[in-house]
C-alpha cells in the first residue's frame, strides 16, 4: 500500500471565481482530514476571501489583482523566509502563474497537459493525473489525490456565523421564512448568460401560485439591479428584492434558507450547492457537465449541446473538453415550459416526502 506523504505546510493557489473557490473548498477540507497536522495557506482573490474568511483551519492570503505589480511584490514579501512543502496551483490563468512564482515551494503541482494553457507549464514541476470529461470540482479532487488523499465524496463546512444567519433572517422576515422559498439569483457575470427577465418573472409567478415565496438575490452592479427591476416589472406576484442588500456570507445564509434556487451559470448557484440547497441551473454557453451545480446536475435545463453541434458539427465528446459556444441570444432558446417542468420535477423529488 502506498504511504501517504507527510506534509507540514501546504499552499493552495486558486484566486477566483466564487463558483470555483466553492468547488475548491471541498478539496481543501478533504486535504485537512488526510493531513491534519499540516498548516494550510490559501492564496485567493479579494472578493472570494470575503466569502471564505474564517474558513476553519486555513490561513487566507489575499491577492488583490487591482494592485497590479504591487500585489505580486506584497505577496513575495509576505512569504519571505518561508518554504512550503507543496503548492497546489489550481488555476491555469497567466496571472496565477505569476502569483505561483512568488510562492516558495519545493514541489509545485499543476494541471495535466490536456488542461494546461496560458503558459501554466512554466510555473509547475509536477502534474495531477489526467481526467476525461471532468467537472471542475473533479479537477480539484485530482490535486487532493496527488498529495495522498483517497477518493472522497465532496462535503463542505462553509464559514458563516450566527450573526450572518440572523441578518439573513432579518432580511427575509417572518413571512418569507414561514413557507416554501424560491430564491432566484438571475445574473451571471456576462449579460448574454442571463435568461430573459419576463421568463424569470413567469417562473416566479408559477412558483408563487404553488405556494412559494419568491426572493431575488444578487450584487450591487447596475446589470444586476436593472435585471431585478425588470423581473419585478413583468411579474404579477410579490417578490422580495434583496439584490445589492446582502454581503456574501449573508447571501450564503439566504441560499441556505431556500428550498430551491434558480440561477444561470453564476457563483451563487455553486454557493447554494455548498449548503445543500437544490439548484435549477440554466445553461447555454458552457457545458453543465463541466461547470454545472455539482450535486444537482440532473436539474440543469440546457441548450448547450444542441448549439455546440449546430456551430461545430461535433459533440462535446469530439471537441476539447470545455469548448464554449458563442451567441448573444442563446439563453432565449430555454423555454418557460422546460423550466416549469424541471421546477415540478425538483419539487416532487426534493420537497414531497
Amino acid at each position: 500500500m502506498t504511504q501517504v506523504p507527510n506534509y507540514s505546510s501546504i499552499c493552495i493557489l486558486r484566486l477566483s471565481a466564487i463558483g470555483d473557490v466553492c468547488h475548491a473548498v471541498s478539496a481543501v477540507q478533504a486535504i485537512q482530514k488526510t493531513h491534519p497536522n499540516a498548516k494550510i495557506t490559501w492564496v485567493m482573490g479579494k472578493v472570494e476571501a470575503m466569502l471564505l474568511a474564517d474558513l476553519p483551519g486555513v490561513e487566507l492570503v489575499v491577492f488583490d489583482k487591482k494592485q497590479g505589480k504591487d500585489a505580486l511584490k506584497k505577496l513575495k514579501h509576505s512569504f519571505k523566509g518561508q518554504q512550503f512543502d507543496v503548492l497546489l496551483n489550481m488555476q491555469v490563468a497567466l496571472r496565477a502563474g505569476f502569483v505561483a512564482r512568488c510562492i516558495p515551494a519545493k514541489v509545485k503541482i499543476g494541471f495535466d497537459w490536456a488542461r494546461s494553457k496560458e503558459l501554466h507549464s512554466l510555473f509547475i514541476n509536477k502534474r495531477i493525473a489526467p481526467q476525461k470529461e471532468a467537472h471542475v470540482l473533479e479537477g480539484f479532487k485530482g490535486f487532493a489525490q496527488a498529495i495522498g488523499v483517497k477518493n472522497y465524496s465532496p462535503t463542505w463546512d462553509m464559514p458563516y456565523t450566527l450573526a450572518d444567519e440572523r441578518k439573513a433572517d432579518e432580511l427575509l422576515g417572518p413571512a418569507y421564512l414561514s413557507g416554501k422559498l424560491l430564491v432566484i439569483s438571475p445574473a451571471a457575470s456576462k449579460a448574454q448568460r442571463n435568461w430573459l427577465p419576463e421568463r424569470y418573472a413567469a417562473l416566479a409567478d408559477y412558483a408563487h401560485d404553488q405556494g412559494f415565496n419568491v426572493v431575488l438575490t444578487g450584487g450591487p452592479t447596475e446589470l444586476e439591479i436593472n435585471l431585478a427591476n425588470q423581473i419585478i416589472k413583468h411579474s404579477h406576484c410579490t417578490i422580495l428584492n434583496l439584490v445589492g442588500k446582502t454581503k456574501l456570507k449573508e447571501l450564503l445564509c439566504v441560499l441556505k434558507r431556500a428550498d430551491i434556487v434558480l440561477a444561470p451559470d453564476t457563483g451563487p448557484a455553486h454557493m447554494a450547492v455548498t449548503v445543500s440547497t437544490p439548484v435549477i441551473g440554466l445553461y447555454a454557453h458552457s457545458n453543465p457537465a463541466r461547470t454545472g451545480p455539482y450535486l444537482y446536475q440532473d436539474y440543469v435545463v440546457e441548450v448547450y449541446h444542441q448549439n455546440l453541434l449546430k456551430q461545430t458539427g461535433k459533440t462535446a465528446q469530439q471537441l476539447p473538453w470545455g469548448t464554449r459556444v458563442k451567441g448573444d441570444d442563446l439563453m432565449s432558446q430555454i423555454t418557460v415550459d422546460s423550466v416549469k417542468a424541471m421546477f415540478d420535477h425538483v419539487v416532487q423529488k426534493e420537497l414531497i416526502k
